[in-house]
Order: C-alpha cells, then sequence, then structure tokens
C-alpha cells in the first residue's frame, strides 16, 4: 500500500513576536546546489544478520559538486529555517505572508530528486525509512522524524516534537534548554512547545499509525519500515536511557534500526573514517543546511546522505538488533563499523 503524498508542515516562526531566527541563521544555501537525489524499489524482507548478504559494489566518492537538474522549476527555491510551532500545529501565522517569506512550512521542497538519480537504484529491503535524530544528552529534548519514500526518494511527512525533562528540577531545565537553544534562537519555542516524554510517544505512535506503519496490536514492530540513525547512540543508548527515566517500557519498534554511518562505511569505503554526519556531507558534497545540532536540521541532512547513497546504489539493511530477551545486548551487522 502506497501513501498519498502528503505536503510537509509549512512551519511558522520560531518567534511570534517577529524576533526572526533566521537572523541568527548561517546564510541560505540555495537547494539547487545540492546533489541530486536517487529512489529505490522494495525487496524481500529482513531477517537474520547471519544469511544477511554484505556485498556492495565499489563505488568512488564524488571529487566534484554535481550540478543541479537542468529545467527543474523548484531549482530557484531558496532555503529557509523551519517553523518549528508549526511543526507542532501552533503556528498563528500561517497567513502572514511576512512570516511565510521568511519561514518554511513544507519542508518537502527541500528534497529534489531528478530522472538521474533513478539510474543506479537497488531494491531495498524496506518501503519507508524513518530518519531520526535525537538531541539532548540528560534527557531527550527534541525528538524530530523524516518518513522517506524508498521508491520515489521523496518525504512522506514530518514528526517533530520538543520534549520537556522528567527528572530535572525548573531552574535546571532552563539552564539547560538556554544553554542548548539559546544560540539558535528557539529556546522560547521550546518552552511553548515541549511535552513530557511519555505524550511524545503516543503523539508519535498516533503518526505512524496514520501511516500504516505501525499497530500495537500486531505486536508493535514497524511494518515495511526501519529507523534510520546517524549512529547507534540514538536507539541504543538514549531511547532506553529515556524511557527508564519516565518510567516506560521500551516500545517494540526501537528493537531494530539501521546506523548509516555504518552502510556509508562499507558501501564506499573512504579512505578516511567518516565518524559523523558532517564528514559524510564533505566527502560527498552535500552543502550542509541549518544549524549542527538541532535536531531537525540535522535530520533533514542525514536525510539528504541517505537519499545520495541510494542514489549511488547503496542497499540499507538492519545494521543493529536487540536481543528479545535481553534488550541491552545488541546484535550488529558488520564487522567493519564506526
Amino acid at each position: 500500500m502506497s501513501f498519498p503524498r502528503i505536503s510537509l508542515s509549512r512551519v511558522p516562526s520560531y518567534h511570534h513576536n517577529g524576533n526572526y531566527f533566521h537572523l541568527l541563521h548561517p546564510p541560505f544555501i540555495p537547494v539547487s546546489k545540492i546533489p541530486s537525489l536517487p529512489t529505490y524499489q522494495t525487496a524481500r524482507a529482513y531477517t537474520d544478520f547471519n544469511s544477511q548478504s554484505q556485498t556492495h559494489p565499489t563505488v568512488s566518492l564524488p571529487s566534484l559538486i554535481p550540478s543541479p537538474p537542468p529545467n527543474n522549476p523548484n531549482s530557484t527555491h531558496r532555503w529557509k529555517p523551519m517553523c518549528l510551532y508549526h511543526t507542532h500545529g501552533k503556528c498563528t501565522k500561517i497567513d502572514d505572508p511576512v512570516h511565510v517569506e521568511k519561514f518554511n512550512h513544507d519542508c518537502s521542497r527541500d528534497f529534489q530528486v531528478s530522472a538521474a538519480d533513478f539510474e543506479r537504484k537497488r531494491p531495498q529491503d524496506f518501503d519507508f525509512f524513518l530518519v531520526f535524530d535525537l538531541e539532548g544528552k540528560v534527557e531527550i529534548l527534541e525528538f524530530p522524524v523524516l518518513i522517506i519514500d524508498a521508491k520515489k526518494m521523496g518525504v512522506v511527512d514530518l514528526f517533530h516534537r520538543f520534549v520537556r525533562p522528567t527528572a530535572m528540577s525548573e531552574e535546571r531545565v532552563n539552564e539547560y534548554i538556554f544553554n542548548k537553544y539559546g544560540k539558535f534562537g528557539v529556546d522560547r519555542v521550546w518552552h511553548d512547545t515541549a511535552l513530557p516524554f511519555n505524550e511524545v510517544l503516543q503523539q508519535f505512535e498516533s503518526w505512524l499509525t496514520q501511516h500504516n506503519l505501525w499497530e500495537k496490536v500486531h505486536g508493535g514492530r514497524l511494518n515495511r519500515a526501519a529507523f534510520v540513525t546517524c549512529g547507534n547512540w540514538d536507539v541504543k543508548t538514549q531511547v532506553p536511557h529515556q524511557c527508564s527515566v519516565s518510567k516506560l517500557k521500551l516500545p517494540p519498534y526501537f528493537m531494530e534500526w539501521i546506523n548509516l554511518k555504518d552502510v556509508y562505511q562499507n558501501f564506499y569505503n573512504p579512505r578516511n573514517e567518516a565518524r559523523g554526519m558532517r564528514t559524510m556531507m564533505s566527502q560527498l558534497k552535500i552543502p550542509m543546511v541549518g544549524s549542527h545540532h538541532l535536531g531537525l536540521d540535522d535530520t533533514k541532512n542525514i536525510a539528504r546522505v541517505l537519499i545520495r547513497m541510494i542514489a549511488d546504489g547503496a542497499v540499507l539493511p538492519i545494521t543493529a538488533r536487540r536481543k528479545p530477551e535481553s534488550p541491552g545486548t545488541v546484535k550488529f551487522l558488520y564487522k567493519n563499523r564506526i
């Protein structure tokens, strides 16, 4: 079953008092300078690490920035920061032309695909990838997820929530948020929108259900989809830690995931290890947009790397899986991993 095309959040201004976040942001980078992106197909379901093929064709990293696709009507689209009130369903300025001019409310426009991107794509194990990048080392502060269609290589929908810590004093929270988000100019929107982790998980599960990617009655595993992270920390360490702090049982859909860095390392075999998102983007000649360590922007940049890899012919299998009888024990697919 395929999803209908969903226009991703037309996102409102971070500061609804006119003190716009973009003034604190790095200069805009036109989307036309972002390398074109590919598409893929769906293959057999992934079963066991021991039987999983780990062979990939050797692909060289690019030496030049690819040219923008010709005659693309959207190639003049100017990158704009997302309205974070809108991603939380609380934008009150969607009819304000000045606000809409300054802030993006449709992040699907940041992802463009050309016909050439489909030439080297290979069948994938999943129909959809859930690109996921948490923020917050003490407790989770931000929970962004992008659904990427594995066939069309486009954005299906966005889920984005700020998360309010449950085990900190109010004074500590205020200090924590100012130090983390004040430099981005989004500390106010965080305070206006943040929810406890248990409420965020409930909303996330409702969102997954709307897209037919998850049903609690069917064991609570994802349906035709897999999480994609830049590293193992998000799902392996921080989600279980937050569940423990919030007195929640670890949801079954967090039992396995794809570490994009491991697939990248084994697909491109770069001379220098790509230990993070910025290194991968640099090696692939993909300009980074937005603010590093603002979870939503990092998630979108990770999605750009994912799309580029699939365009180059990479196949993304599950790279890490918990033991059902011992969720703290994780088995990894690759021996050569970050």
